[in-house]
């Protein structure tokens, strides 16, 4: 076997010492450049009109949460919230035995190995090495984590190795899992072995599920999926919120240079990015609408899933042929105003973001800190169901902590970690509401971005600090009767309701809903958080 090595590999750095033997060409920390014409020579992808490589990720174009492990060993049968169902177990004789045959399969095949880092923080800093089958999946690692310089490779040791193998297929019968496809983490080892899928997203939520391990279990820093930004006065901003909230679009501001758009540790010296770039939803993507993604489409970054407009390379962003999960991956740097590092001080502001598809919260409220651990365990949504034959019932949805799937840890342990830095750095939280008011879908109308903006910007420059506040009397929610630069009427969401009767049956059916989420998670939770929940009573919960 002919085997070589291309590219910039670190001292005392091989292959062979992680089980990887009779390959053809090793590709070590190979530039962008280079990793396209790597993944066009081999027909893999084509270059946009505006020189972003395109790809298409096979058969998974979305994460697999129910092929994603966890190995089982003394140390995490005693720390990892097994009641999760995303949380799934394994034993370590599965992970031994596909990752030997991972290792195997790479035997005669080019391999592109990357080293880079998590944490934008000197102090928490994970080294990884990444290996991959394919080159535009070592350009993803080269896009979303964080880069070394030349220097600091030369004896880089990795800290956590993740073998991407998307070619390889498991025998769900002999290896022990459930489909061909898996990605498995093993903390004692220190390796995240993903198999059967393309995906890229699996990369980077599996470094991402093993900091929310890691950084609250050992280092007491509480690892947040949310963005980022932070003002002249160095006044920083955290928004939490699941996909359709506007957590992109409201934390994309001119004004406030970004710290980072999805994952985030909080510690004793203020708020650090995990990552190194951004991976941004595409589809409806337009330069009017998200001009910072729009224009980070350029060279270095990719496009996943995309279709072209017939006869060109411009990307169609509306087009959901293949997914309507289509992303693109770009370093940090292609932003304008990303901060470098990416990290600021402790956050004066923290906002929840949530679509309320049932026009019952009110569009912002000032949370205690009991109803932010609450609302923070909730992570709640609504989405429309948009079917083809007319349906338009809102479908609820709960994501603990706006990032379940990713969570090794119990959401209280969370939870408890936000209250907690609330206290002391005297944060204010605030839930905001994006969704519907005057009436749930199909009865009222979608919350006017120009307002939402002006009550985040209220929010952040105290401008709420002094008004009249009004509570809804079912959640507990605090709420102001004034806004500058938004309508009185709107700030009461009952009061934009014709129908007086309709609006409290939607929100008692609401309460409910958040009542039967929070059980699973109510003997784990302090009094203060319990406390919190809406005022439902037993009878009207046995009744639903």
């Amino acid at each position: 076997m002919n085997e070589q090595i291309v590219g910039h590999r670190p001292h005392n750095a091989s292959l062979e010492s992680i089980g990887i033997r009779d390959y053809q060409t090793a590709y070590w920390n190979l530039t962008p450049e280079e990793l396209v014409e790597q993944s066009l020579r081999r027909g893999m992808g084509e270059l946009s009109d505006k020189g972003a490589l395109s790809v298409t990720t096979g058969k998974f174009t979305g994460r697999a949460p129910k092929d994603r492990f966890i190995v089982r060993t003394p140390e995490t049968d005693g720390s990892v919230d097994w009641t999760s169902k995303f949380n799934l177990p394994v034993e370590e004789a599965v992970f031994d035995r596909l990752y030997e045959k991972v290792c195997g399969y790479f035997s005669g095949k080019d391999v592109f190995v990357r080293d880079a880092y998590a944490c934008d923080h000197p102090g928490y800093r994970l080294n990884i090495r990444v290996v991959n089958e394919y080159p535009w999946s070592n350009q993803f690692a080269y896009n979303m984590f964080l880069r070394p310089t030349r220097e600091e490779r030369v004896n880089f040791e990795p800290d956590w190795l993740i073998l991407n193998a998307p070619g390889f297929q498991a025998d769900p019968v002999s290896d022990g899992v459930r489909s061909p496809n898996f990605a498995i983490i093993h903390f004692q080892r220190r390796v995240i072995l993903i198999g059967g899928t393309g995906y890229t997203g699996e990369i980077k939520k599996g470094i991402f599920s093993v900091l929310n391990y890691l950084l609250p279990h050992q280092h007491d820093v509480l690892s947040m999926h949310c963005s980022a930004n932070v003002g002249a006065k160095g006044d920083t901003a955290i928004f939490f919120g699941l996909s359709g909230t506007g957590k992109t679009t409201l934390s994309a501001d001119p004004a406030r240079p970004l710290i980072g758009d999805d994952e985030h540790g909080w510690t004793s010296d203020g708020v650090f990015n995990f990552e190194g770039g951004c991976y941004a939803k595409c589809i409806g993507l337009s330069e009017e609408k998200e001009p910072d993604i729009y224009r980070a489409i350029r060279h270095r970054a990719i496009l996943e899933n995309i279709v072209y407009k017939p006869g060109t390379r411009e990307p169609d962003y509306d087009n959901k042929t293949i997914t309507e999960n289509t992303r693109v991956s770009y370093p940090i740097e292609h932003i304008a105003n990303a901060c470098h590092p990416s990290r600021a001080g402790h956050p004066r502001h923290i906002f929840f973001l949530t679509c309320d598809a049932y026009g019952v919260l009110p569009p912002i409220s000032k949370l205690s800190p009991g109803q932010a651990m609450y609302h923070f365990i909730s992570g709640y949504t609504a989405k429309v169901a948009g079917t083809e034959d007319g349906v338009t019932e809102p479908t609820t949805t709960f994501s603990a902590c706006f990032g379940a799937p990713f969570l090794p840890l119990h959401p209280t342990r969370y939870a408890e970690m936000l209250g907690e830095r609330m206290r002391r750095h005297q944060v204010s939280v605030w839930l905001v509401n994006t969704g519907w008011t005057g009436g749930a879908y199909g009865t009222g109308q979608r919350m006017s971005l120009r307002y939402t903006r002006a009550m985040i910007r209220a929010a952040m420059e105290g401008r709420l600090d002094q008004v009249t506040y009004q509570e809804n009397p079912l959640f507990g929610l605090q709420f102001p009767v004034h806004c500058p630069d938004v309508p009185d009427e709107v700030l009461n969401p009952r009061n934009t309701w014709t129908d007086k009767d309709a609006y409290d049956r939607q929100a008692t059916e609401l309460a409910l809903q958040f009542a039967r989420n929070f059980q699973p998670y109510s003997a784990q939770a302090s009094e203060e958080i319990r406390s919190s929940a809406p005022r439902v009573t037993l009878e009207e919960m046995a009744k639903s």
